[in-house]
């Protein structure tokens, strides 16, 4: 079942989109149906599930740390973590930048952007994201690639696009100046095809793959 929903799924989404199986909770017999199904990226949202998986499961996979990440927990997964897409504060990317360096790295990272209608999502504003890039310029053991945002949970499909819509307008004025932001990490198994076509160049999907959370 897995494997054929894993093809559905891709057979729906566009090749120049990343899709990132999102497998938190799951156990490594289900990570490896995917993975043999030939899929390589992995999204967690937990650090101590990301690592205790990466030292088990085949070292070719791609990890995205999806979560909101504590600055105390980054040094974890500092030595293999692919991109993380959760950047909510300087601080935090100055400890990413940190742990890069000692483990001799330079590590991909998305601002997080808030936009959605709740307040209980993470994220920056627009200004508070220039802040960041802005800040960011003399920290070396980063790379800023893009951005993420998880739209309003509601069934209205035509605020949730214009919430997308707005991300990746925000998205292609940032790459004016800065080239490296390619990436809108935006939609989930609820709504990534309305994300595909608002311009979401990376979903995340769990529970349309693995079915429901355990």
């Amino acid at each position: 079942m897995i494997e054929q929903n894993l093809h559905k799924i891709t057979s729906q989404i566009p090749l120049d989109v990343t899709l990132v199986a999102v497998s938190k909770t799951k156990p490594n017999s289900q990570i490896m149906e995917v993975y043999n199904a030939g899929h390589r990226v992995f999204g967690e949202n937990k650090v101590q599930d990301m690592a205790a998986k990466a030292a088990l499961l085949p070292k070719d996979i791609s990890w995205h740390m999806i979560g909101h990440l504590q600055t105390n927990k980054v040094k974890y997964i500092a030595s293999f973590v692919s991109l993380i897409h959760g950047i909510d504060s300087l601080k935090l990317l100055r400890e990413v930048n940190k742990r890069a360096a000692q483990n001799k790295r330079v590590i991909d990272c998305l601002l997080q952007l808030h936009i959605a209608q709740e307040e209980t999502k993470f994220g920056l504003t627009t200004n508070e994201a220039k802040e960041v890039l802005n800040a960011s310029i003399d920290l070396e053991n980063i790379r800023i690639t893009g951005v993420m945002g998880m739209a309003s949970n509601t069934s209205n499909e035509n605020q949730v696009c214009d919430e997308f819509r707005g991300l990746k307008e925000f998205a292609l004025n940032l790459n004016k100046t800065m080239p490296l932001i390619t990436i809108v990490s935006m939609g989930m198994s609820n709504d990534y095809l309305t994300a595909i076509k608002a311009g979401s160049t990376m979903v995340r999907v769990g529970s349309a793959i693995f079915g429901k959370r355990n």
